[in-house]
């Protein structure tokens, strides 16, 4: 009985990710930028004004994409980290394909509450060519449209893994079926990492629908160790079951990418990111 509870779990776990399909709170879209923020609406219209409105822990993101709202890291002023499959596509049954969405057609909200205090565009994608559908390559940096300046930002690890053993907590925007509060951020029970794999690392923890693309911080050292990928998930936000985040350092190909890009090369300029699994 016990070798079948396993591979049920595991069965889970390979087809249950951490996004949510839920009506997005974002903001409408802001003008053109002005050369001042506009009194009143709460917003800096020109990227080299700060957002007022920031707090310390507004790093952690909401990556809205059509109806699918997923979580994020600001990793850099212009920079999100995520989850590929948040990024990836659904054909008209809700499976995921194998094409990136648009850059125009996602949005970054601000702000830990239900409704965001301000929202960005994106200009640009960066995933490598699998992990579409989670597993191997589940990892994508959005390049925004301005820089967030004032809003602060979290250090991810890009020279050393995870280490087994590391205490670690997910953080969020997701919300279990039996959860009484509204969309908003959370950290999530973590613990102790306990199997790490070439570009994986899992242990248990609480994670719902809608904290996939978010990060994995490590309680050592603060920084960003990891991205929720995919998780075993019944109602409750409180059950922990096991999870699956993606490494950083295996990755590095993408955040090469990613910073070349923001700092204005061209993406059809770039070597293309390798690591994936032959097919």
């Amino acid at each position: 009985m016990k070798s079948i509870a396993v591979v049920a779990a595991l069965l889970a776990l390979a087809g249950t990710s951490g996004c949510a399909n839920m009506r997005s709170f974002r903001v409408k879209g802001d003008p053109p930028p002005a050369p001042a923020a506009r009194p009143g609406d709460g917003r800096a219209h020109a990227p080299e004004l700060p957002f007022a409105l920031a707090r310390e822990d507004d790093y952690v993101v909401r990556v809205v994409v059509a109806s699918t709202s997923c979580s994020g890291t600001l990793i850099d002023e212009d920079q999100v980290l995520t989850a590929h499959h948040c990024v990836a596509q659904r054909d008209k049954y809700g499976d995921f394909t194998e094409t990136n969405a648009r850059a125009r057609d996602i949005r970054v909200e601000l702000g830990g509450d239900d409704l965001p205090w301000g929202d960005v565009g994106v200009r640009a994608v960066v995933t490598p060519p699998c992990g579409h559908a989670a597993g191997e390559g589940d990892i994508a940096i959005l390049v925004l449209e301005r820089k967030l300046i004032g809003v602060a930002t979290a250090k991810p690890r890009l020279d050393d893994g995870p280490s087994l053993g590391e205490e670690v907590n997910p953080v969020g925007f997701g919300r279990c079926a039996l959860s009484t509060h509204a969309i908003s951020r959370h950290q999530r029970p973590g613990g102790k990492i306990d199997r790490i794999l070439e570009s994986r690392f899992r242990l248990d923890a609480g994670i719902c629908p809608g904290d996939s693309g978010g990060p994995v911080m490590s309680q050592r050292s603060g920084e960003v160790v990891g991205v929720i990928s995919q998780a075993v998930m019944d109602g409750s936000e409180a059950t922990r079951g096991r999870a699956e985040f993606t490494r950083l350092d295996r990755w590095r190909a993408v955040f090469a990418s990613a910073k070349a890009i923001a700092e204005g090369q061209s993406a059809s300029e770039l070597p293309p990111i390798g690591g994936c699994p032959a097919r």
